[in-house]
């Protein structure tokens, strides 16, 4: 790669970074502005998880489809959301604690029109990746087998402005990669 063509990406990185910001901004301004109309807090701070994603694993995971369905366990979590997936009327997302082990401190979210409502699933689909959430709801395993939260409750809690670093590429500047 030449000097050129090094300078062009890292300023077409620099400014889809900058593109991205700005539209996170704007969101954020969208929220304070619900806050001002009265439609709550836009940051609520009475958020008390009850559960962290280890302890949920290391009690559940290992429990079957049949055996976990009929226990209707109540789970509280807080995290950052790694993963998103909107499928039409259904959502999954993946929240990430401060927990450690085996599940890397994340369990899975699914919510659906049904159990939220349809205005809390419209809002949540404009949520971003790195954005603090809060969910509650009952424990189940997927066809998949993963353990995962059928959301009642779910929240925004901290609107991310920065997006997260590239998972798969890392940082192609290698000053900033050396520094």
């Amino acid at each position: 790669m030449t000097q050129e063509q090094h300078t062009s990406s890292h300023a077409d990185a620099q400014t889809d970074e900058n593109h991205i910001i700005s539209e996170r901004r704007e969101k954020l301004k969208a929220l304070r502005d619900a806050q001002r109309a009265g439609q709550g807090p836009a940051f609520p701070n009475d958020v008390k998880p009850q559960h962290k994603a280890e302890a949920l694993f290391a009690e559940y995971d290992g429990m079957s489809k049949e055996m976990l369905e009929p226990l209707k366990v109540r789970a509280s979590v807080a995290g950052r959301m790694m993963l998103k997936r909107v499928m039409g009327k259904a959502s999954f997302a993946t929240l990430q604690d401060s927990s450690f082990g085996p599940s890397g401190g994340r369990i899975q979210i699914y919510l659906n029109n049904d159990s939220v409502g349809e205005q809390v699933h419209a809002a949540f689909k404009h949520w971003d990746l790195g954005d603090i959430v809060a969910a509650e709801g009952v424990l189940f395993k997927t066809k998949t087998g993963e353990l995962t939260i059928h959301a009642d409750k779910i929240r925004l809690v901290t609107k991310s402005l920065r997006p997260l670093p590239d998972k798969f590429h890392g940082i192609h500047d290698q000053e900033i990669k050396y520094r």
